[in-house]
C-alpha cells in the first residue's frame, strides 16, 4: 500500500521543517520531498497546517500499572514500593495485564506514542497481544525478582516470551530479559539472566541508579557503587537499556561509555519520587545516547511523552543553570531519534527515505502554535499531545484525526475501571 502526506511541514533529521510531502509504500518511508510525476497513492493525507515529526518513543515504562494511577501518591520510593505497589500488583491476573496494557496503549497512541519499552509482569504474553492488535511496537522484558522465591519460574516466563513474541507482529515485538534491578536481583540471579540473555542474543533491560540509597545500600553490601557491581556479573555484555541513572560519578559513566549502555531518563517519575536530578547534560556531551520514558503512570502519572519531552528540556536548565544545558531540539530527538536507537530500533526515529514509517501528526491549527516562528521550539515548550491529531506505525493509520483506529477506547475505560476496582477496592 502506498500513502501520501502531502503539503506538511516536515521534522527532518537535520532539525529544519520545510513544507513537503512524505511518500509511504509498505511500512517504510520511501521517499521525502517532490511528487514524482504519474505518482499514485493508495491513500491521501492532507498535511497542511500540520508538523509530521518521528513517533516518540517511550523508552521506559511499565504498562499495565495504569491501573494503579493515582492509587498511592506522595510517598518515598521504597515505601510505595513496598506497601502499596508491589502488594497490589501481586493480586493482578492476566485480564488485569490485559486492559492495563490497553489502556496503556490508547492513551500512548493518543499522546503520539509510537513504540514503548515495557518492563513488567506476569502475563507479559498479554502485553504482546495487545502490542500486535493496537499497531504499536512494544520492547517488551518480563520483570525478573531475584529475591522471589519463584525467580526461577520468572526467568523462565522471561524465555517463553522471547521464544513466543520475539519477532512477532511483522517485527514490531522486540522481547529483552529484564532484571529488575541489582536490589531485587543478587549476583548469581544476575549471571544466571546474563547467561539466559547471551544464548538467545536478547538485550537487557535495568533500572540503575535511581536513588541515593540504592548507590549506599550497593556500596555498603558489595563494596562497590552499582554500575562496577553489575558490570562484574556480565549483565552489560548484552546491550543494555538502563533506566534512570540518576546517581551517577566518574567512575559509573566511564562504564556507561565502555559498554555503550543506552540511558533511558525519566524525569517527571524523578521528580515526582524525589529521586533526583540525573545528568543529562554531562551525558549527551560525553556522546552517550539518552532517551526519555515515563516510567509507570503510578510514579508520573501519564504516559505522555512530550510532557516527557518538555520536562527534560526544563529540568535541566533550572538544575544547571544553564539555559542552553538541554536545547528544544536536542529534547525533541531524545523522545524520537535518540528514543529509537535506546531501544535498539535502528531503522526508526527519522523522517527520512528508508526508515520506518513512524509518523505522527501534529495539528497546528489552534493558539499554542500561534505564531509560528519555530516549530521545533513550539513542539518542545509550547505544543500540548492534545494537538496529536494523526499517528502511523510501520505505514498503519493507528488514529486519524483524533478517531483511534485499532482499539475500542469505549470498551476499554470500561474494562479498566473494573479490574482497577477490584484490585484497590
Amino acid at each position: 500500500m502506498k500513502t501520501l502526506i502531502k503539503n506538511v511541514n516536515a521534522l527532518l533529521p537535520d532539525g529544519t521543517t520545510p513544507v513537503t510531502n512524505i511518500m509511504i509504500e509498505g511500512d517504510r518511508i520511501e521517499a521525502v520531498g517532490e511528487v514524482p510525476e504519474g505518482y499514485q497513492a493508495d491513500k491521501v493525507i492532507d498535511g497542511k497546517d500540520h508538523l509530521a515529526a518521528p513517533g516518540l518513543v517511550n523508552a521506559h515504562t511499565h504498562a499495565s500499572m495504569t491501573l494503579l494511577r493515582c492509587y498511592a501518591d506522595d510517598m518515598v520510593l521504597m515505601d510505595w514500593l513496598n506497601n502499596k505497589i508491589w502488594p497490589t500488583e501481586a493480586k493482578m491476573n492476566d485480564d488485569d495485564i490485559y486492559w492495563g496494557a490497553m489502556l496503556a496503549a490508547a492513551e500512548m497512541i493518543r499522546t503520539g506514542t509510537t513504540a514503548f519499552a515495557d518492563m513488567y509482569g506476569p502475563y507479559m504474553d498479554k502485553v504482546a497481544e495487545v502490542t500486535i492488535d493496537s499497531g504499536l511496537r512494544g520492547v517488551l522484558s518480563r520483570g525478573l525478582i531475584g529475591v522471589a522465591p519463584d525467580s526461577e519460574e520468572k526467568l523462565a516466563e522471561n524465555i517463553a516470551l522471547y521464544k513466543d513474541f520475539h519477532g512477532a507482529g511483522d517485527g514490531r515485538v522486540t522481547v529483552m530479559f529484564a532484571p529488575h534491578a541489582l536490589y531485587t536481583c543478587p549476583p548469581d540471579y544476575l549471571k544466571k539472566v546474563s547467561k539466559a540473555a547471551g544464548e538467545y542474543k536478547a538485550e537487557i533491560h535495568i533500572h540503575m541508579s535511581e536513588t541515593q540509597g540504592e548507590v549506599e545500600n550497593c556500596l555498603k553490601e558489595y563494596g562497590k557503587r552499582p554500575f562496577a557491581h553489575v558490570e562484574a556479573t556480565g549483565i552489560f555484555e548484552h546491550g543494555t537499556l538502563a533506566a534512570h541513572c540518576v546517581h551517577l560519578d566518574d567512575e559509573d559513566i566511564a562504564i556507561i561509555k565502555k559498554h555503550g549502555i543506552r540511558v533511558a531518563h525519566n524525569p517527571g517519575s524523578n521528580m515526582k519520587l524525589a529521586s533526583g536530578v540525573a545528568p543529562v547534560p554531562r551525558l549527551l556531551k560525553e556522546g552517550v545516547c539518552v532517551s526519555l520514558g515515563t516510567d509507570g503512570a503510578s510514579s508520573n502519572n501519564n504516559l505522555d511523552m512530550l510532557e516527557e519531552v518538555q520536562l527534560a528540556a526544563l529540568l535541566h536548565k533550572a538544575d544547571t543553570l544553564d539555559p542552553l544545558a538541554v536545547t528544544a531540539a536536542e529534547a525533541v530527538k531524545m523522545g524520537t531519534e535518540y528514543g529509537a536507537q535506546a531501544v535498539g530500533l535502528k531503522d526508526a526515529g527519522k523522517l527520512a527515505a528508508g526508515a520506518q514509517a513512524d509518523i505522527v501528526l501534529y495539528d497546528m491549527k489552534n493558539t499554542m502554535w500561534c505564531p509560528r516562528h519555530n516549530l521545533v521550539s513550539l513542539l518542545a515548550y509550547s505544543a500540548r499531545s492534545s494537538s496529536v491529531d494523526t499517528v502511523l506505525v510501520a505505514g498503519r493509520v493507528l488514529m486519524e484525526n483524533h478517531e483511534l483506529k485499532t482499539l475500542d477506547e469505549e470498551r476499554i475505560l470500561f474494562e479498566t475501571q473494573r479490574c482497577a476496582d477490584r484490585l484497590t477496592k
